[in-house]
């Protein structure tokens, strides 16, 4: 079921875990764009004799039988997503929808050029996909459920059929931290924005510029989220109603951010100000500058600040429309709302504005509320839709999905824990996470399910320079196989 692999993959094991993930690294697989990845898989599956189905939802099902004399095992469902996030530098110019992704060796790690890696959770499925070709394993049946649209609203597992899975025992391989496995994690939902404006010459005596802020780490907006790095939209925000206070400035136009589970990196707006300031504009944006970067100090101090002159003549908001905007985007919300009570090091609940994009005519924004509490996600989402409700914005809160209850007495927990344990001579630790993993909407179709998600060790997840530890993802191989053959050893009544 698998290519060859790439040669900067040469000579590593798991070889088809690292053949399958080149595969992965060729196709494109932008959320709500993974169908010729799914139908490469699926006619692999296919030509190896596996039943292979699409279901309406457009996820990949793939069945394999039990090893022979395994038949009555627990069956066990192994489960990752198709899909990447897809971030670039800003000076790359690679396409998604087109380029295959440029791995790199960095030491003990892969990473991409310019790029997302797509580890998350490309290797997930890699793993997965090996499993299913290599007959030396031993194991109870086996279906794997490869889903479509994770990183953008998670459609595969929200439209995922309540009677299709048989296994009642489930690996979800969609976690970045070798040695431990989690058993919980946070919901979340969506809020979008949208404001129609009317568009306006600028006055006369004005010049434009194109206000630049980057250099931002960015990074996975449940994981990293805790670190309170800098967001670049509510930074530039900042700065534009300073600028607007020293200059009458006029938004022409206001960019940043472009998933909504990544932090924003980078943002920059088109603005007009008074004719001849342009030496003023500078030395302001030096001082800002300066002051962020000593707010961020040891979290996110290469953030930068440029003006660069428009030559063109380009319409901008009305004055009315840019004071509801910046006000509105300013008073948003962003960052860590509250930290679990019960799980020690945990964020409860925090919301991501990860989108915007408005122009002359209006525009559009785009949060991310997570929670570990359904209740609490709610009520962050209320908020955010009230506050743009005041200036009569159209603003609605949907895609909902629940989080994941932790099962701490969990049969399958505990026999994970104790092939660790015997394979490598440790404990492992468990977690609760506050990213969302697709086991809370599987765990609510399927609550008889016992669920542990595990994976190897992968860094900056959601951003350019994402990498995998190489070492790690054999590992994880490793661990797979002794849990897949300690479950397919018990009897199916004492899983």
């Amino acid at each position: 079921m698998s290519d060859s692999a790439s040669p900067v993959f040469s000579g590593l094991e798991p070889a088809p875990v690292w053949a399958h993930f080149s595969t992965l690294c060729r196709i494109p697989r932008a959320s709500k764009a993974e169908g010729a990845l799914r139908d490469v898989l699926r006619d692999r599956a296919v030509s190896h004799g596996l039943e292979a189905s699409v279901d309406p939802a457009g996820n990949l099902l793939i069945r394999k039988p039990a090893s022979p004399g395994c038949e009555g095992a627990p069956g066990v469902v192994l489960q990752a997503h198709l899909d990447m996030v897809c971030q670039k530098t800003a000076d790359s110019e690679h396409e998604f929808s087109r380029d295959p992704i440029r791995v790199l060796r960095d030491g003990d790690w892969f990473t991409a050029a310019e790029t997302t890696l797509g580890a998350d959770n490309g290797i997930g499925v890699a793993l997965i996909l090996a499993v299913l070709e290599d007959d030396s394993l031993v194991h109870g049946p086996l279906e794997a459920l490869l889903t479509v649209d994770e990183e953008a609203g998670m459609g595969g597992a929200q439209g995922l059929d309540a009677d299709v899975l048989h296994g009642r025992l489930m690996l979800n391989l969609d976690t970045e931290e070798w040695g431990e496995f989690y058993i919980g994690c946070a919901g979340g939902l969506d809020v979008n924005v949208r404001r129609a404006g009317r568009a306006e010459q600028p006055p006369v005596g004005m010049e434009q510029w194109r206000v630049e802020l980057h250099g931002l780490r960015g990074g996975h907006s449940g994981v990293d989220i805790h670190e309170e790095r800098g967001n670049a939209i509510k930074l530039l925000v900042r700065v534009l109603r300073d600028l607007e206070r020293r200059f009458d400035l006029r938004l022409g136009a206001l960019e940043g951010g472009s998933a909504r589970n990544a932090l924003p990196r980078d943002a920059h707006a088109r603005v007009a100000l008074r004719h001849g300031c342009g030496d003023e504009l500078r030395r302001v944006l030096a001082e800002w500058q300066a002051r962020l970067r000593e707010e961020l100090r040891g979290v996110d101090e290469g953030v930068s600040l440029r003006a660069v002159p428009v030559t063109a003549v380009e319409p901008v908001m009305s004055a009315a429309e840019q004071a509801v905007w910046l006000a509105s985007l300013h008073a948003a919300p962003h960052g860590v709302r509250r930290r679990s009570p019960s799980v020690a090091g945990v964020v409860e609940t925090s919301n991501n504005l990860g989108i915007v994009a408005l122009g002359p005519d209006g525009g559009s924004c785009s949060f991310m509320v997570r929670s570990l509490l359904d209740g609490s996600a709610v009520a962050l989402g209320d908020e955010i839709v009230s506050l743009f409700a005041l200036s009569g914005t159209a603003a609605e809160a949907s895609g909902h999905y629940p989080g994941w209850a932790p099962q701490a007495d969990s049969p399958l927990l505990a026999l994970c824990r104790d092939v660790y344990r015997r394979e490598h001579g440790v404990e492992s630790h468990v977690q609760v996470i506050h990213a969302g993993l697709e086991c809370g909407l599987i765990a609510a179709k399927y609550p008889d399910m016992q669920i542990v998600s595990f994976g190897p060790t992968i860094r900056g997840a959601h951003a350019p320079g994402e990498r995998v530890e190489i070492a790690s993802v054999g590992r994880v191989w490793h661990l797979l196989g002794a849990i897949l053959a300690a479950i397919a050893g018990r009897r199916a009544e004492e899983a």
